[in-house]
Order: structure tokens, then C-alpha cells, then sequence
């Protein structure tokens, strides 16, 4: 196998633990909030849910790999680019406990080295307007699910004491946590794969966009590694700092949020979980009061993601030229 291809991988499994190392939130941002598992225990299953999530399907894989751009139309060194630009936007940004969409990054990143290689004729527009499409209305819908999960659970256990709702949410909130990992591993560990598929295809070792084991096991490991290295001030950001949480808003916001992950992944629509997790609990906020919501802290979050696309498109962009010119 070629240099450039184990240079794709290396980058991909780097991405994938940037991936992890931020999104540990999604999956653990709740249920560490409400003490329901301690901090350590959190990151492990999380780490464990998200490998097997990845397992789950691979449409998504298959949407990044030819969506955006055919595999005939881009090199090598287009993936190399749009790695290297969501890696470092991931890092970053998860450095100063930012919940970023890793999401919008790889895509971001890709498209601008694609339109940097061979112009903006190369691109897919059917496929970029489908995979806009899932990323601009799964937001909206964590946010409408979790207000619509919570307000249902406030009318079922609304009359029972707090002690019992903490009590029994609190091992409801188990399963509701597992069940996002597994999704966001279903969802997210899927963007790596797609890339290194597109490049084993473009590179002639592949015939089809079909993901082979291997890479869907190394993806996988990645995204778990980098959950359990667990971004503590993401984490922080999104469960403690937003909103107060008690166990029946994290259960509301973890399920709703991972039932919208887990049906995109199953029709292959790329979304970003860190915007369905984060509008699923303004949501479930939202039932209380609006104020309960740290809206100056969300609005810095939403420009956060507004600023990722963009700038991860210019990244991948000036990243490429510089690749062409060495």
C-alpha cells in the first residue's frame, strides 16, 4: 500500500481522536452533570458504545465518499488537505472547551481542497444539497424532540415526588447515555471512513465505495480512544455551564437527541451530534423556562459552528494550494 495511503490513514485515526476528543461531550456531557456515573466511568462506556455504534451501518461512509466529490474526479492529496484542516480546526477549538462540529470541518475542509484542485465543477451538487440539507435541519429537530420528550415526561411523572424522579431517571439515564454514544459512534466515526474509502478508491485499491472491515475497525478504535482521552472543558461547557440538568432532562435530552443521530445514520445523512446534543437540551431547557438556558453562552456556540464551515472551506482551500506547489 502507498505511502500517501498510510499518510491518509495516520491523519484519518488522528482526526477520528480529535472527533472523540471533543464530541466525549455528546455522549457523557449529561450523565456526568447529573452525577448519575462519575467522570471516569462516563468516559469508559462512552468510549465502549462508540466503537460498537460504528458498526451499525456504513450509508453515512458511503455519502461522505462520493456526496461531495467522485472519487475519480480528486486526489489524493485533496483528502490529505481536508484531514490535516479538521484535525487541527478540532484540536483546537477543543482546547478552549468548545463544542465545535467536527462534522462541518472534515466537509468544509473537503470541499475546499476539492474546489482548490480542480475548481467548483467537481463538486457533487446534488450530494453537497443533500448533506446540507441533514446538517441544517437535524438541529432543529433535537431542538423540537427535546422539547417534546420533556414536555411528555412532565405530564407522565409530573405528580411523583423529585426523589423518586432523580432515583429512577437517574438509572433510566444509563441506558439513554449508552444509547448516544452508540449513535454518535454510528454517526461521526463514519466521516473517517468515508475519506479513507474515497482514497483507496481514487488510488485504484478499491474498485467500489464499499468500507472495508479493517477501516471500520481502526475508525472506530480512534473515536474511542479519543473519547476516553474525554474533553473536559467541552464537557463542562455543554453540562454544567448551559443548563442545569437533573436526571429526567438528561435522560429527555439524551434520547431525543439520539433517535434523531441513529435514523440520519440509517439513511446515511452526515449530521453533526454536536448540534443535535446541544439543541436537544436547549429544548429540554426551554420546558422550564427560556431563561433556564444560558442563551449568551449558546450564542457563542452557534457562532462557533456558523464560523466552522467557512473557515475550515478557506483552510482546506489555502492547504491544498500549498500541497500543489511543493
Amino acid at each position: 500500500m502507498g505511502e500517501i495511503i498510510l499518510l491518509i490513514v495516520f491523519l484519518a485515526v488522528l482526526f477520528d481522536v480529535s472527533n472523540g476528543w471533543n464530541d466525549s461531550a455528546n455522549a457523557i456531557a449529561t450523565v456526568v452533570s447529573t452525577r448519575v456515573l462519575s467522570p471516569l466511568k462516563a468516559v469508559g462506556m462512552a468510549a465502549v458504545m462508540n466503537i460498537l455504534g460504528a458498526f451499525f451501518s456504513t450509508a453515512v461512509a458511503k455519502t461522505i465518499g462520493e456526496g461531495l466529490v467522485s472519487p475519480e474526479a480528486v486526489t489524493n492529496l485533496v483528502v490529505v488537505a481536508a484531514l490535516i484542516t479538521a484535525f487541527l480546526w478540532n484540536a483546537s477549538m477543543t482546547r478552549i472547551g468548545m463544542p465545535i462540529s467536527c462534522s462541518h470541518a472534515l466537509i468544509g475542509g473537503l470541499i475546499g481542497a476539492s474546489v482548490a484542485f480542480g475548481g467548483a465543477g467537481i463538486l457533487n451538487v446534488g450530494g453537497v444539497r443533500k448533506i446540507f440539507l441533514s446538517l441544517l435541519i437535524s438541529p432543529v429537530a433535537g431542538l423540537v424532540f427535546g422539547y417534546l420528550v420533556m414536555k411528555l415526561l412532565i405530564v407522565l411523572v409530573g405528580n411523583f415526588s423529585p426523589g423518586s424522579i432523580n432515583r429512577n431517571f437517574g438509572r433510566l439515564q444509563l441506558f439513554s447515555s449508552a444509547f448516544m454514544a452508540f449513535s454518535h459512534g454510528s454517526n461521526d466515526a463514519q466521516k473517517a471512513m468515508g475519506v479513507i474509502t474515497l482514497a483507496l478508491v481514487s488510488s485504484g485499491y478499491l474498485h467500489s465505495l464499499e468500507v472495508p472491515v479493517w477501516v471500520i475497525l481502526i475508525c472506530g478504535l480512534a473515536m474511542g480512544l479519543g473519547t476516553a482521552l474525554g474533553g473536559w472543558r467541552v464537557i463542562k461547557t455543554l453540562g454544567v455551564n448551559m443548563l442545569k440538568l437533573q436526571p429526567i432532562h438528561g435522560f429527555a435530552a439524551e434520547t431525543s437527541a439520539a433517535v434523531t443521530i441513529i435514523v440520519s445514520s440509517h439513511f446515511g445523512l452526515p449530521v453533526s451530534t454536536t448540534h443535535v446534543v446541544t439543541t436537544a437540551i436547549m429544548g429540554v431547557g426551554a420546558t422550564k423556562r427560556l431563561s433556564a438556558v444560558r442563551w449568551g453562552l449558546a450564542r457563542k456556540i452557534i457562532l462557533a459552528w456558523i464560523f466552522t464551515l467557512p473557515l475550515c472551506f478557506g483552510a482546506g482551500w489555502l492547504i491544498m494550494e500549498a500541497l500543489m506547489h511543493v
